[in-house]
């Protein structure tokens, strides 16, 4: 009876309250432990919770992270230089100690960038198209890129429709994916699994194991190129559909997607800050916040970076790149305004609150924090990722490590404005 009686309240609790009642209950426990130590339990909560959260560990809920973040000293900005051409794309091993990068040059430098010193560890040529299975490395420009959350794995997708897959660890190419009938555009592993899901400039997604070196299924539905896409831990992606102006989430088991539409642009890329939230980056400069519950967005900043004088009309920067802490409330915009933008998600993620300017020339195309929120990653190009419509002389084709100072206090979902 007692099991029925305890069945029957847990029905009638909506989804929300059973997420306020199981982070209250978690961050009672984290006081009590605190209490037993010499460390303020406030402290306590917010290492903890940190922790939690970067190594998935905690509750199943939105517990999110407020950071409050110090304006970078332009001068602590470490700049590595190595690509001959623009970066496109770049990501951050999962214990944060190295860098994968590549470039238009088509040259792959993996097995990485030491973070701490900045040495460049590895370099995979590339060769001319058609030579791929001579050449290690991707004979076209590499546009996109992901690591498993294990670290185990690395994929690369280039304009000439293949999908590489490297050991992360010793910078062997393991296997090719075929497939799509265009560029790759995005790649993303699904968070604690070697499931790998792919976009492609021929409007459709695709899932692979990568561990069994396998195709699983093709998903249709965008009506104009693929720009950027990306997953979570749930067995779903997000991806942005450029001039059909919308975003979609795609559902795999069910096979269904739900369509997203604010933008007045091209939407160009695409981040999930956890798994009820999304950011996205438009060539009209707008900036939207969503909810996966609701099909306008929750926010829209316009022209978030500017506008800019273009042969006598004034037209806005065109965000090029997004970036969240995950879980977090931070988040990191790129274009090619002269700076990379910080901003703050208010209450409900319903507002957008400019925080910082960090000034870098050039185009930013990718833009990744570390897990820990401890630093921020820029890839630098003279040119925009997907095209030469504009080229800035004066930047430098580079990756910029980007230290961030902040303090953590952490808060349950039901207030997610309090800092």
């Amino acid at each position: 009876r007692r099991r029925r009686e305890a069945a029957e309240e847990e029905v009638d609790e909506t989804p929300q309250e059973k997420k306020l009642r199981l982070a209250k209950q978690y961050l009672e426990e984290l006081r009590q432990l605190g209490e037993s130590r010499p460390l303020p339990p406030a402290d306590l909560i917010g290492d903890r919770l940190k922790e939690d959260v970067v190594s998935g560990g905690g509750p199943s809920l939105n517990i999110l992270l407020f950071l409050q973040v110090q304006p970078p000293d332009p001068a602590s900005i470490r700049v590595l230089r190595g690509h001959q051409l623009p970066v496109t794309c770049l990501v951050i091993s999962p214990d944060n100690r190295f860098i994968f990068s590549a470039s238009k040059d088509g040259s792959l430098i993996k097995c990485k960038w030491e973070v701490d010193s900045g040495k460049r560890l590895c370099v995979v040529p590339g060769g001319k198209k058609g030579t791929e299975e001579r050449h290690m490395g991707h004979a076209s420009q590499v546009l996109c890129m992901a690591i498993s959350s294990d670290g185990k794995y690395l994929a690369t997708g280039d304009r000439n429709k293949l999908i590489m897959i490297w050991d992360a660890a010793t910078c062997k190419r393991l296997h090719i994916f075929t497939g799509h009938r265009d560029a790759v555009s995005g790649l993303s592993f699904r968070k604690g699994t070697h499931q790998l899901y792919s976009a492609s400039h021929d409007r459709c997604v695709k899932v692979w194991d990568v561990a069994e070196n396998a195709y699983v299924e093709t998903l249709f539905g965008h009506q104009d190129v693929i720009t950027g896409l990306d997953s979570l831990s749930r067995e779903c992606c997000v991806t942005a559909g450029g001039r059909d102006g919308t975003v979609r989430l795609w559902k795999i088991p069910e096979e269904s997607q739900l369509v997203f539409s604010g933008h007045q642009g091209s939407i160009d890329c695409i981040q999930l800050i956890n798994e009820e939230h999304m950011v996205s980056g438009a060539d009209d400069g707008s900036l939207a916040l969503w909810g996966l519950t609701k099909k306008k967005p929750l926010a829209l900043a316009r022209q978030a970076h500017g506008v800019q004088e273009s042969q006598g009309l004034e037209q806005p920067y065109w965000i090029s790149a997004v970036a969240p802490l995950r879980n977090s409330d931070l988040l990191a915009t790129g274009s090619h305004s002269g700076s990379v933008k910080l901003w703050k998600c208010g209450e409900g993620f319903r507002k957008l609150e400019h925080l910082w300017d960090i000034p870098l020339v050039g185009f930013v195309n990718s833009l990744k924090f570390s897990a820990t929120g401890d630093f921020l990653v820029a890839g630098i190009g003279q040119e925009h990722r997907l095209g030469r419509w504009w080229r800035i002389k004066e930047a430098k084709n580079s990756i910029c490590i980007i230290p961030l100072k902040q303090k953590t206090t952490a808060s349950g979902p039901e207030s997610p404005g309090s800092s």
